[in-house]
């Protein structure tokens, strides 16, 4: 088996980025030697996972081994490395990626969950933090809230598998703007049911808004329109309140970080952390396949060997438009700010590499004060620009980087619109992504739902768009984080919508009524 470069980008000297060497191939398996009959939507369909590699040849492999609770397998899995010089080696066959070392790291309690939290609701309409919002769920549950509970969900299957207490510790990081409503929200919901020493709060740094004349611009008269400093302020944040401190002090080897605002996040999700901890990797990130060359996400690939993200806005169309042979993007991971650390890693960025990033120029809208007149002014276009750092600049600084891919309509759905805006990324969306996902699960532990007539209802397991309807079903994280265990719930049996199925038990329409 020859080894072939991973996908890379060239600068030119006008600062545009091409792409250089070959793009991501396959490794060639003997799993299967069925699989190159099939299309690859018909393989993703069946659960076959994907191997990155940077070697050549196409192969897909039969799903791997996967513990009992857990009925994942869809997803597609990367082995990078930091490019040549950072000593990453080809790999030979696709992975088979278990749930256990990720679930016996949790069970050491030596994973926490960094939780970046500092983004106000602004564009989905709302005055609170975005973690604050509820998308219309049934049980009408905030993102915050859904997260929690998949940690206490996480605790207890970790707990149960190895037979001793564990604990998640989630630091949250939020803004100036945010902080006090957060924590207020937290304590009134008694931390959805997680010990509140377990919850551990800090804030990002602030940085003044500029005019597009370099001139500072003014809140209010005698007060500097500040902004926090992005997510990439996370690192000076994490040395400054200590947090590196209290992780080392709790024993934390592996740390995941994640944004708000995707309601279908795994939070601490087994198989990616013990996918990083097989592979030695000191710095993971999930992705998932753009849908389109123009979709707004950055890409994970190699810039002159060194892998990062190229943010969407940095690369030319006839760029993002380049296909590989299969006709699928050949730019195609799409960064979904959902990452892998080990603690000692970022104990290095935070003391070493910290001071080495550079900022990123964001055009925004950006409410102030006219000087002359003292006058509010709210711009209805970008007037100004807020300096900020990313959390995956340090990427670079990796000498052990994999990438893992998972199926959008499995994890990525995120919130930012409000309803009335372009009909994506909004409360409707994110709902109906959590309840189509809920919906595949009944039926893959062999329930069935049927109509007011009760005819079965023909399993259509993925919405096409999002004026599909799906079916009306939500499941507590409390009873099941990813799919396990729902066959003492479900199997064999026939449920009406809306269904909900909770700590409490099944909850369904039946023919007189609620």
């Amino acid at each position: 088996m020859c080894c072939a470069s991973g996908p890379s980008w060239t600068a030119r000297p006008a600062g545009r980025w091409r792409p250089s060497c070959a793009t991501w191939t396959w490794p060639r398996s003997t799993a299967s030697s069925a699989a190159p009959a099939e299309t690859a939507a018909g393989r993703r369909r069946r659960g076959w996972t994907r191997a990155w590699s940077r070697c050549r040849g196409t192969c897909w492999a039969a799903p791997p081994a996967t513990a009992g609770w857990c009925r994942a397998g869809r997803a597609a899995v990367g082995a990078g490395g930091g490019g040549a010089r950072r000593g990453a080696e080809p790999a030979r066959r696709a992975p088979r990626v278990s749930a256990l070392p990720g679930l016996a790291e949790i069970a050491g309690s030596r994973v926490a969950v960094l939780l970046l939290a500092g983004g106000q609701g602004t564009r989905l309409g709302v005055p609170y933090p975005k973690g604050m919002c509820d998308v219309g769920l049934p049980s009408r549950k905030t993102l915050f809230h859904l997260q929690a509970q998949r940690l206490r969900r996480l605790q207890q299957l970790a707990e149960e598998q190895h037979g001793t207490p564990c604990h998640i510790p989630w630091y949250i990081m939020t803004s100036g703007r945010t902080m006090e409503s957060t924590k207020e929200f937290f304590q009134k919901h008694r931390y959805f049911g997680l010990k509140k020493e377990n919850v551990i709060f800090f804030q990002q740094g602030m940085l003044p808004a500029l005019g597009f004349d370099g001139k500072i611009l003014l809140e209010e008269k005698g007060k500097i329109a500040m902004a926090p400093d992005g997510n990439g302020g996370l690192y000076r944040a994490l040395g400054s309140h200590g947090i590196m401190d209290d992780m080392e002090r709790r024993g934390v080897q592996s740390v995941h970080v994640y944004c708000v605002d995707n309601i279908l996040v795994k939070v601490a999700d087994p198989r990616f952390i013990g996918f990083c901890l097989e592979k030695g990797a000191d710095c993971g990130a999930k992705v998932v396949e753009k849908t389109n060359p123009t979709e707004p996400v950055g890409v994970v690939c190699r810039v002159d060997g060194v892998y990062q993200v190229v943010e969407y806005s940095e690369i030319s169309l006839a760029t993002a438009q380049k296909r590989g042979p299969d006709g699928r993007l050949l730019f195609n991971a799409g960064n979904i700010a959902n990452h892998y650390f080990t603690t000692a890693f970022l104990k290095d960025v935070v003391n070493t590499y910290e001071p080495q990033l550079q900022h990123h120029v964001a055009e925004k809208k950006i409410p102030h004060v006219d000087i002359t007149t003292g006058q509010l002014i709210q711009p209805e276009k970008p007037n100004g620009i807020k300096m900020e750092k990313f959390v995956f600049d340090i990427f670079q600084f990796s000498k052990k980087f994999v990438v893992y891919e998972v199926l959008r309509e499995d994890e990525f759905s995120p919130l930012k619109n409000a309803d009335s805006q372009n009909g994506k990324d909004n409360p409707t969306t994110a709902r109906h992504a959590l309840m189509s996902l809920h919906h595949c699960w009944v039926l893959n532990a062999g329930g069935h739902f049927v109509d007011e007539n009760g005819t079965r209802i023909p399993a259509i397991p993925r919405l096409k768009d999002a004026n599909d309807l799906p079916i009306q079903c939500e499941i507590s994280p409390l009873v099941s984080y990813g799919g396990e265990g729902l066959e003492t719930y479900v199997k064999d049996r026939e449920f009406r919508t809306p269904l909900i199925i909770d700590e409490d038990g099944i909850h369904e329409l039946v023919k007189n009524g609620m």
